[in-house]
């Protein structure tokens, strides 16, 4: 039986060296193999449970608020990106959202307030192709499987690519440098 944690102490009192270590290692990303948490379970001398366990409890107590795949797509081979925003009626995002989401080349997909007057898009979808023909091939696809025909939407291109890297919660070098 599992002792249960005091839940007016700040997280941080609630974490031990482990969890520390965890969430250091963590911020590196996976190793990319076929068991990754025992490889990392093997770095932090301890055992898959244990480190699927703490990573369950971290997210629990929310001190790891996301825990994804960053996905480098240029090194894969997909050069062009498009955030293709949609205008569907509240009442049906969930069910368009969904049906949107099936699809492989779409990578997000998530709802957002309008910014009415100029802003009347609530569903964001991204979308990556080798090329743009590819990409507005995929929102066509997406158009005719969803039943889209009658939605508004626009298709924004990137125009630079931005460092992509996964969440920091620690800093794990502790000297303080003067700038």
């Amino acid at each position: 039986m599992k002792a249960n944690r005091h839940p007016r102490l700040p997280v941080q009192a609630l974490l031990d060296k482990r969890d520390e270590a965890l969430i250091t290692v963590i911020q590196a990303g996976l190793p990319i193999c076929s068991a990754p948490y025992a490889k990392l379970a093997e770095k932090l001398g301890m055992d898959e449970a244990e480190v699927i366990d703490r990573l369950k409890q971290l997210s629990e107590l929310k001190v790891i608020k996301r825990f994804g795949v960053v996905v480098h797509h240029h090194e894969l081979g997909y050069q062009a990106n498009a955030m293709t925003v949609w205008d569907i009626p509240d009442e049906m995002v969930s069910e368009l959202g969904s049906c949107m989401g099936q699809f492989d080349f779409v990578t997000l997909c998530y709802r957002r307030p309008r910014r009415l007057p100029d802003w009347p898009y609530n569903l964001f979808t991204m979308i990556h192709g080798q090329n743009r023909d590819n990409v507005f091939e995929n929102i066509q696809l997406l158009v005719d499987r969803c039943g889209l025909n009658e939605i508004g939407h626009d298709v924004l291109f990137s125009s630079r690519r931005f460092k992509q890297r996964g969440a920091i919660y620690r800093k794990t070098d502790t000297k303080l440098t003067n700038g």
